[in-house]
Formats: C-alpha cells, sequence, structure tokens
C-alpha cells in the first residue's frame, strides 16, 4: 500500500491528512512535504490528521519526531488527532504522546491550538 499526503493550511495551522503507510519507503516524502510547508514561515503549528493512516513503523516516528523539534524551536506546536488504533499503540510505545497532544478530531485539535475563533 502506498502513502497518500493531503497538506492544507488553515490560518497559521498546516493540517497534514496522511493515508495509507508511513513507513521507510514513504517517510523522505512526508518529511519533505512538511519541511517545505514549515520553511516556507506560514505554519506556525500542525496538525497530523492520522485516521486513515493504517500502518506507521519508526521511520514515521523519525519523521513526526523531527518536524516536532523544528517547530518547537519557531515556537510553534504539533498536535494529533483521529488516530487509527494500530497507530495509537505505537504512539504510547513510544512515548510520543508524552509530547503531543492527541484530540478526537480536527476541530478539538484546532480548538486546542486556540485557532477557531
Amino acid at each position: 500500500m502506498s502513502l497518500q499526503v493531503e497538506l492544507e493550511h488553515y490560518r497559521n495551522v498546516l493540517i497534514v491528512r496522511l493515508r495509507g503507510e508511513l513507513d521507510h519507503h514513504t517517510a523522505d516524502i512526508v518529511r519533505h512535504k512538511m519541511e517545505e510547508a514549515i520553511l516556507r514561515g506560514n505554519s506556525d503549528h500542525i496538525i497530523l490528521s492520522l485516521k486513515e493512516l493504517q500502518f506507521m513503523d519508526s521511520s514515521g516516528l523519525g519523521v513526526i519526531l523531527g518536524r516536532y523539534k523544528q517547530l518547537k524551536a519557531k515556537g510553534g506546536k504539533m498536535a494529533v488527532c483521529a488516530v487509527n488504533p494500530n497507530v495509537y499503540r505505537l504512539f504510547e510505545l513510544s512515548g510520543l504522546f508524552k509530547i503531543l497532544t492527541i484530540h478526537e478530531n480536527e476541530r478539538a485539535a484546532l480548538t486546542s491550538l486556540e485557532v477557531v475563533s
């Protein structure tokens, strides 16, 4: 299975929707797209919407952690929402939920970032 990456800008937030499998074959694509959007400077925060992400390995965790550090250095935040149960378990085991907030859906994540008026 491949990976589809959908990027949407909402105010100063980049919403990244991932569908498929985030693994060592697809990690560089996600890394490049997210870095490019962050470096363009119009995204202070990122929301990862993972409802349709069926699988993720350590390469995917590395991409997420790297973008988290990149955003944090700029004073931004990252939130995760709609996490598939298989991916949720990986987040738990890796300890990523200690640094990332998780939300039920994109709207809740946007609210947590104080973007919704």
